[in-house]
Order: structure tokens, then C-alpha cells, then sequence
């Protein structure tokens, strides 16, 4: 029996995938605890799970939990990259770190398995010689993004090598987002394409899906005899989402001879009428409008999705064979809307220009273009493959025993 920490921000996209994960380990016989901010963990992994408090900077909280950070909508490209790093990522790296030696202190883990934004758990456990694997649940930093931008790729270096000055080793120089170890990759060549970071410690291990806290939804509403589209842009796009929104009902309402739109609509703009009339009420069956979904539910039902190309979202429709519309905002999503655009899984657009003619014919194109929906089914093939959070347990027994991991 060995023990794992999992060291998470607060963030509902990257702690799922790492509950599937860590519920994998258990059932094999090991110890799993949790060093994060405690009542999102267990509201995602269970409330008996293990969690050693490393609260994040501040105190405002999003409507599913996570820290609110505000962000002003309009900033994209090298400014938002800016100001995720300077005033989230290293911020927390800093709040966590404490908290992350705590943890190691009263837990003593065997291996450390650390997301790519908790940069607390990879620069503690290379101080404390710990072995720690990469749990990167977004596949947007093995394109080397930045190569194209030097003086952005030479901040943010000179940004990582002062965050482990502050609460790492000093002499350390491997990237804290890619363990020397392990890096364990949720998706597959197929979506992600080829590796360019990371080299041969990575382990694409697909999706880490596994059961969630059910949310209530009203399936009485919901039309058979209609393909059922998805809108969702994610539990951290609130501030920038309300007119994509309006204009996806809008597009979807002028389709309800054959679409029946579900729209993740967590303020309520389209319950209030927001926009040219799309509000959405209880008794509307061409646009059900609800502030949460059970996502995976839905996708086992759903025609297609329209989204902001967040990377779970993509991996979850995509492991059901659903192609996409997306629309990415920041961050990492126009990397993974291109991922998707280059399989041949679905259609970008452009976010901030996109109308309900834009978002309505790339609807048209995904369920009614054969390619996409094969594309799709190709990568959720893929996907199965690749072993999931069973795969992703053995690659950490074997980091856990001193076992050389084979792919």
C-alpha cells in the first residue's frame, strides 16, 4: 500500500479529474488524502475524503465554489496570459505552499501528484526530494504555446524561477509544470496532437471521468423527438458569457423545429429576458435555461455542444462521440479549440463576434456534416483506449514503487 497526495487549486475543471484518479488508488488498496481548499474537494470527491486546508488567496467564491478573480471580460491574448500568473497562479503558489508542507508533514506521502496550476505541490515536493507526478488537465502547455513569443516566454520564466526562489529549492530548474517523473496527460495524441513538452514522461492516459454529485435538472422537458444542443461556457466564464449566450438561445429558439437548446446559465441572464428576447422560464421546452447541469447525463444525450473550448468540457462531449461549436474566450481555450478544429471534431468561431446567424449555422454544420460527428466518434475511441483513471492509477504505482512506468 503506498500513499498519494493530491495537490489541487480551486478549481472545479481540474479537481475532477484528479477525484477519478484518486478513487482508482483507493480501490487498489492505496491511501489518498488531499491538499487543497477543503469544501470544494469534498463536495467533488466525498466528505469523508482527506484534505489538508491550503485556502486560496481571498475569500469571494464563484457560484460553483472556485475563488471569484475579477477579470475583466475584454482582456485576452498576452494580457490575460499576464494576469492569470500574476494574479492567480502565483498568488496561490504562495497561499498553497504552506499548507502543501503541512500536509507532506502529517501525511507523508509516497508520491505527491500535483496539477499544473497547483504550482505549490511540484516546487515543495522538489525541495523536499519528494518523487511527484504532473497531473496536467489541460493539454494546451504540451504545444509550447509561447514559442512564438519570446519576451512572453522569458517573463514567464523569470516569473517561475522568483516563485521558487520564494517557496521551492533555489537551485531547482525543471519546470514545476512537468514532472521529471510523471506527467499524466488526459487526453490522446488524437485530440491533442503531438507532443512538443514533456518528452517521454508523458502518459496520455484519455478523460478521468467518474460519478459527481448529481444536480437537480428538469428531464421531464426535455423532447425525444429533437436534438438536444448543450451551451456551456464553463464555471469560470460568468463575466464574459451573457451576450454569447443570448446570441447561442437566440440561434437555437430559430432552430426548435428540430433543436432543443440546454443552456448553463449560472446568473440567470436568460431567465430575465436578457437580449432580444431569449429569456428563458420554467415552461419552455425550446430553451431550458439552468444555473448548473449534471454535464455528463446530458452528454450521453446530446446531438452537439456549444462551448468556450474549456478542456474538460471538450474531453467529456468528445469521449461521448459529440461534436463541438467553440468559441474560445482565454487561456488555454483557443489552444484546445484549435486542437479541435484540426481533428475534424467541430467548428470554431469567434467568441466576441460571434452572433446568432455565426452560432446557429456552425450548429447546422456539426449536426448535420457527417465529418464531424465521425471525427468525434474517432477520438472517443481513442479515448477508451487510452485506460482513464485506472491507467493514470497504475502509472503512479509503479512512480510509487521505483518501478521504471512503460507506456
Amino acid at each position: 500500500m503506498s500513499r498519494f497526495l493530491f495537490v489541487v487549486p480551486p478549481l472545479v475543471g481540474h479537481i475532477n479529474p484528479a477525484v477519478g484518479v484518486a478513487a482508482a488508488l483507493v480501490s487498489r488498496g492505496h491511501r489518498v488524502a488531499w491538499a487543497g481548499e477543503p469544501a470544494l474537494v469534498r463536495r467533488l470527491a466525498g466528505p469523508d475524503a482527506i484534505v489538508h486546508p491550503c485556502p486560496p488567496p481571498g475569500a469571494d467564491r464563484g457560484p460553483e465554489g472556485e475563488p471569484a478573480v475579477a477579470r475583466p471580460a475584454e482582456i485576452r491574448g498576452p494580457e490575460a496570459l499576464r494576469f492569470l500568473w500574476e494574479r492567480f497562479l502565483v498568488p496561490l503558489a504562495e497561499a498553497m505552499a504552506p499548507g502543501v508542507r503541512q500536509a507532506v508533514d502529517a501525511f507523508r506521502p509516497d508520491v505527491v501528484v500535483a496539477d499544473q496550476q497547483a504550482l505549490a505541490g511540484a516546487l515543495v515536493a522538489e525541495d523536499l526530494r519528494l518523487p511527484w507526478a504532473t497531473s496536467a488537465t489541460t493539454s494546451a502547455e504540451f504545444t509550447d504555446a509561447l514559442a512564438a513569443m519570446p519576451r512572453v516566454a522569458a517573463w514567464n520564466d523569470a516569473l517561475l524561477r522568483g516563485l521558487r526562489a520564494r517557496i521551492g529549492d533555489p537551485a531547482g530548474s525543471g519546470d514545476p509544470r512537468f514532472s521529471p517523473h510523471l506527467v499524466l496527460a488526459f487526453s490522446t495524441p488524437e485530440l491533442a496532437g503531438p507532443t512538443v513538452r514533456g518528452g517521454d514522461r508523458v502518459r496520455w492516459v484519455g478523460p478521468s471521468l467518474t460519478a459527481r454529485p448529481s444536480a437537480p435538472f428538469p428531464w421531464e422537458r426535455l423532447d425525444p423527438g429533437r436534438s438536444l444542443v448543450l451551451v456551456t461556457l464553463g464555471t469560470a466564464n460568468t463575466d464574459a458569457g451573457a451576450r454569447f449566450l443570448d446570441r447561442a438561445a437566440l440561434a437555437l429558439r430559430a432552430r426548435a423545429d428540430r433543436v432543443q437548446a440546454v443552456v448553463v446559465d449560472p446568473e440567470g441572464t436568460l431567465g430575465a429576458g436578457a437580449g432580444a428576447g431569449s429569456g428563458s422560464g420554467p415552461a419552455d421546452r425550446d430553451v431550458i435555461a439552468v444555473p448548473v447541469v449534471p454535464q455528463l447525463e446530458l452528454l450521453a444525450r446530446a446531438g452537439a455542444v456549444v462551448c468556450h473550448a474549456g478542456h474538460n468540457t471538450v474531453c467529456e462531449a468528445l469521449w461521448h462521440g459529440v461534436p463541438l461549436v467553440v468559441a474560445p474566450i482565454r487561456d488555454d481555450q483557443p489552444v484546445i479549440a484549435g486542437q479541435v478544429a484540426d481533428a475534424g471534431a467541430g467548428v470554431r468561431i469567434r467568441f466576441a463576434r460571434a452572433g446568432a446567424d455565426t452560432i446557429g449555422a456552425a450548429v447546422d454544420t456539426v449536426l448535420r456534416d457527417p465529418g464531424p460527428r465521425a471525427a468525434a466518434r474517432r477520438v472517443a475511441r481513442a479515448f477508451r483506449d487510452a485506460g482513464g483513471a485506472p491507467a493514470a492509477a497504475r502509472h503512479l504505482e509503479r512512480l510509487a514503487d521505483g518501478r521504471k512506468d512503460e507506456t
